[in-house]
């Protein structure tokens, strides 16, 4: 657990098996799951903008692995480097073995806010009842996705599928979504406002900065303010 967790941040990793089947059209369901994130490129902005707390995320299809490391620098794979000079049978083995994946995955990647008690379950709680519809059209097509009809289903499906995190985004000042929004939406209005006023006299200036303020209310976090998933200035 304390490797998902840097600060008030909380890092999700997803990964959960899809069936090795296909439609009545013959698409894999992995394929139809792809096809499906692809659609909310259409849309204004991604569902998950309408997920409490969602710093960022990332869903994408695995559908294998495909490099491996090579050996490492210990005395062992030495030995083998200096064998392999006069044995092909040793250059062979001293190579990677092949692994591969006996499923397809649907990954999901978030870094969101879990406060102090790193609320996992009521972020995903929040989810659950923000984007359910979503939710089900993305993961239904999942091993054991079956059985849920439910957010504390869905909460308990997330947690057997999740895999211990170890890298963060940096990005993220470590407060709650809406003050992020907040600070972003000041910092552009503040931008903006100080190329329209360059060279006004010191009465005027102070005139327009008061009326600024009234404006963005910069102490009121709520509105004005830059919405979940905006990036159209």
């Amino acid at each position: 657990m304390a490797s998902n967790i840097s600060g008030n941040a909380y890092a999700l990793t997803v990964l959960s098996p899809i069936k090795n089947e296909f439609t009545a059209d013959e698409i894999a369901y992995a394929d139809l799951i792809r096809d499906r994130l692809q659609d909310w490129n259409a849309r204004e902005n991604s569902p998950m903008a309408l997920v409490p707390q969602t710093y960022l995320c990332r869903f994408f299809v695995l559908d294998d692995v495909y490099t491996e490391s090579l050996p490492g620098a210990d005395l062992r794979s030495l030995l083998g480097d200096l064998l392999a000079v006069a044995s092909s049978t040793f250059r062979r083995n001293a190579m990677p073995k092949e692994d591969h994946l006996k499923s397809r995955y649907l990954v999901f990647s978030c870094n969101f806010y879990g406060g102090s008690q790193a609320d996992l379950d009521g972020y995903l709680r929040g989810m659950w009842e923000a984007i359910s519809e979503d939710i089900k059209a993305i993961w239904s097509h999942c091993y054991g996705f079956d059985n849920v009809g439910d957010a504390g289903q869905f909460i308990a499906y997330i947690k057997k599928c999740q895999l211990d995190a170890a890298l963060f985004f940096v990005g993220s000042n470590d407060d709650p979504l809406p003050e992020q929004l907040k600070a972003l939406y000041l910092k552009q209005e503040f931008a903006k406002f100080a190329v329209a006023n360059q060279g006004l006299e010191a009465a005027q200036l102070r005139a327009n900065f008061q009326a600024f303020t009234d404006r963005v209310q910069p102490t009121h976090i709520a509105e004005p303010t830059w919405s979940a998933g905006q990036y159209r200035i």
